[in-house]
């Protein structure tokens, strides 16, 4: 039997919860440093505070890829996991900008990575099986279209939140500078907000997405039944030890295709690691002219206050990488658009290297702009007084937000030709480790890089994130790519 093809809105309403949870994540994204920064941790040992969030995603993701592979419920097979790891994010969500309250428990700066772990984990929970889940609803012939939709979705949603600490402050009037110890009023409304918008979102999917039942699935991904619940209920008698070598038995035996788009998956997560953690810095330094040392936790300890022009210098940085990756996202979002054409018509491997290539070269000028004459900038939702050189970065924004969704979608539609329909979600899940595993390395080494080789000078870390990208571009030529 042939799976029936879904209609637009069907296959929005599949993605529609994306949207709440990268809302979610963007916020998580463009703040964190921020926060942390905030809480007293060091400039060097930010991307150490990151890594729970690829740590997360490599031990949670293959686990809920393969528990939703044989779970069928009243929910249906994937959503139950979207819902609970949405639930569970929206409270570390609300917990960690008031770190400070906790301070009789440990550390304001501890219980911030405590709730950053959480909220990671969290995430991971929704963001495994919403992939899953456009495989198992929508039919191979739509499967392009369906996942550049789910991109389109994840992008508008990481564009409000990552803008929405700006509108807060320069629309709203909350304060943007945060007291020693504390996290800006401005970025724990919007950690409420998203969390609130996360829930919502998510309850949509579940409510308006309803699952096929394990008969209808099995027919029409051509699958025997009988065989692949004999196959469960062996699984199921397995010892630990057992299950453990079956898994690292598919992950020796992955597709080729597979192995062939993790050594793309490198350098491009490899990258934007980088691009998440070191952002913030690089322009206050880059654009903003704050030297390194107003990002030294011990400088700063030495001092009885921090002087009020670096605080509203931070906030002011701080808010406007916000609108940077609110721009990144916003082109990836209009791209997602009409990536399907391009893939069509180019194909979908040379589009995909001439996005990352579009990527590496926005990492790249990062460079160019460093202008500090002060300039009125109307944004549509405000008016702002920035250096030019910061305003001038939104330029690279552009090729950025075009790699961001060649990301989202490209590796996903060519993998899932290659993946055996009732392994979809285990593979999946393996397929994260492609993302989880790169962000980890460049966790380890980036800080170091960035203090024993750049001298603490963060825009040099973005440009070798540039030279990253064009290494996954030029990777891609070596992938295959079956319909």
């Amino acid at each position: 039997m042939k799976q029936p093809k879904l209609s637009f809105w069907q296959m929005w309403n599949v993605s529609f919860g994306f949207l709440g949870v990268q809302f979610g994540f963007a916020l998580q994204n463009a703040n964190v440093s921020r926060i942390l920064s905030d809480l007293g941790a060091d400039l060097h040992s930010l991307s150490l505070f990151w890594l729970v969030a690829p740590i997360m995603g490599l031990i949670i993701q293959p686990i809920v890829g393969s528990a939703s592979d044989r779970t069928w419920t009243k929910l249906g097979r994937r959503n139950p996991f979207i819902l609970a790891g949405a639930l569970a994010a929206a409270i570390a969500m609300c917990m960690m900008p008031n770190a400070p309250i906790f301070v009789a428990f440990m550390a304001p700066m501890i219980f911030g990575a405590v709730m950053l772990a959480v909220m990671d984990a969290s995430f991971n929970v929704s963001f495994q099986p919403f992939r899953s889940l456009v495989s198992d609803m929508v039919p191979g012939e739509q499967r392009t279209k369906g996942y550049s939709i789910q991109s389109l979705l994840i992008n508008v949603g990481a564009i409000i939140g990552s803008i929405l600490p700006f509108l807060l402050t320069n629309v709203i009037g909350l304060e943007n500078a945060s007291k020693a110890g504390e996290v800006a009023p401005s970025v724990t409304i919007a950690f409420y907000v998203g969390a609130t918008v996360m829930l919502g979102s998510v309850l949509w999917t579940v409510i308006r997405t309803k699952e096929y039942e394990p008969a209808q699935y099995y027919q029409y991904k051509g699958l025997d039944q009988a065989k692949v619940e004999a196959e469960k209920a062996e699984q199921q008698q397995r010892t630990l030890g057992q299950k453990l070598g079956a898994f690292f038995g598919l992950m020796l035996t992955m597709p080729k295709t597979m192995k062939q788009l993790a050594v793309v998956q490198f350098f491009s997560w490899f990258a934007l690691f980088i691009m998440w953690v070191y952002t913030m810095p690089a322009i206050t330094q880059h654009a903003w002219g704050l030297e390194a040392k107003w990002f030294d936790s011990q400088y700063l300890a030495s001092l009885p206050s921090v002087p009020e022009h670096i605080s509203q210098a931070k906030g002011a940085a701080g808010d406007w990488v916000g609108m940077l990756f609110a721009a990144y996202s916003l082109f990836a979002a209009l791209f997602s658009i009409v990536l399907i054409k391009v893939a069509d018509k180019v194909g979908r491997k040379l589009t995909y290297s001439l996005s990352l290539l579009a990527g590496g070269l926005g990492y790249l000028s990062f460079y160019l702009f460093n202008d500090p004459t002060i300039v009125e900038a109307n944004v549509l939702v405000a008016t702002v007084n920035i250096p030019q050189g910061a305003l001038n970065l939104l330029l690279p924004m552009v090729g950025i937000g075009i790699s961001w969704a060649a990301i989202l979608a490209m590796p996903y539609a060519i993998l899932a030709g290659s993946l055996p329909a009732e392994k979809t979600g285990v593979y999946m899940g393996i397929f994260n480790f492609t993302i989880a595993a790169p962000q980890i390395i460049s966790g380890l080494f980036s800080g170091w890089i960035l203090h024993s080789v750049f001298e603490n000078q963060a825009i040099y870390i973005i440009m070798l994130a540039g030279v990253s990208m064009v290494l996954g571009a030029i990777s891609v030529y070596f992938v295959k790519d079956d319909n």
